[in-house]
């Protein structure tokens, strides 16, 4: 059993070209890949930069660790533009996006509502499940046509000049249709625990996935398995010990990336840095 693949979430609040040498930071510790929240604003915290634009700009001051989003949805961005704006990255990467994907949270503070207003738990898993579809559709086949109940498009040509075939999705999921929708159209899914026992709901959220790849006649064993740490009140930046262990645990349940924050001082993210740079030494690359 091999150690997860590290990978770093960034925060787009720095002023330019600061936040530009934090991303060149990161590629010199060697993270697998490093990412940012798709928010408008979060927990009170603006301005708060454009996932998007970020990791464009991210991508022209880096040159080997994949970038992606923590995640993506449905809130705010409508799948035209989102289209265009991944294949822009991914041609400004050469090829290193990482497209991840949610049904984001359901209120205004975390943009679940500002677009439309209060949807039921059924109507957001149906705008979810319509547009990944969609993004999919619009990524891999030129001119495309889309007719959907929520968004609709006529003759759109955005695929051509992809540098991947189509940048790999990789779904955050937790219930059975939104793991479904992992298993059909996911290159790799997004674990996010937050209960009291992170372990037991992972390893359940897992097995969750291992029944929706089933139900979709796919092995899912191979798919990327990213973690996503600083929620559950698990020690992951205490020590170099105690990621090893804690990443140790989740590798056994077929966790096969973990993603730390960068150490946010003043905040329940803050850490000792020379640890964090410790535990990259060690574990990325």
């Amino acid at each position: 059993m091999s150690a997860p693949n590290l990978h770093v979430i960034l925060w787009p609040i720095q002023d330019w070209p600061a936040m530009g040498e934090t991303w060149r930071r990161a590629e010199e510790l060697g993270f697998a890949g490093a990412w940012v929240y798709d928010h408008l604003a979060w927990r009170g915290h603006s301005p708060w930069d454009d996932a998007y634009a970020t990791l464009a700009a991210a991508a022209a001051v880096t040159s080997r660790m994949r970038l992606g989003t923590l995640v993506t949805s449905p809130n705010f961005r409508t799948p035209i533009p989102t289209a265009s704006a991944v294949r822009t990255i991914d041609r400004i990467s050469g090829g290193r996006l990482t497209l991840g994907i949610g049904a984001g949270g359901a209120t205004h503070t975390s943009d679940g509502d500002v677009l439309d207003g209060d949807w039921t738990p059924r109507q957001r898993a149906d705008r979810f499940a319509e547009w990944v579809g969609q993004l999919d559709a619009l990524l891999t086949t030129a001119p495309v046509s889309l007719a959907g109940e929520h968004w609709s498009a006529r003759e759109v040509t955005i695929a051509p000049g992809l540098v991947q075939q189509r940048p790999p999705f990789w779904i955050a999921a937790t219930g059975p249709r939104g793991l479904r929708l992992a298993a059909r159209l996911g290159q790799g899914w997004i674990a996010n625990p937050m209960g009291e026992d992170p372990v037991a709901d992972v390893r359940r959220q897992v097995d969750g996935l291992r029944a929706a790849g089933e139900a979709e006649g796919r092995d899912v064993a191979p798919m990327p398995k990213l973690l996503l740490t600083g929620f559950s009140g698990e020690p992951w930046l205490e020590s170099v010990g105690a990621y090893q262990d804690l990443a140790g645990r989740y590798a056994e349940l077929g966790i096969t990336d973990v993603a730390v924050h960068w150490p946010r001082p003043g905040t329940e993210w803050d850490a000792d840095m020379a640890v964090f740079e410790a535990i990259a030494a060690r574990h990325a690359g």
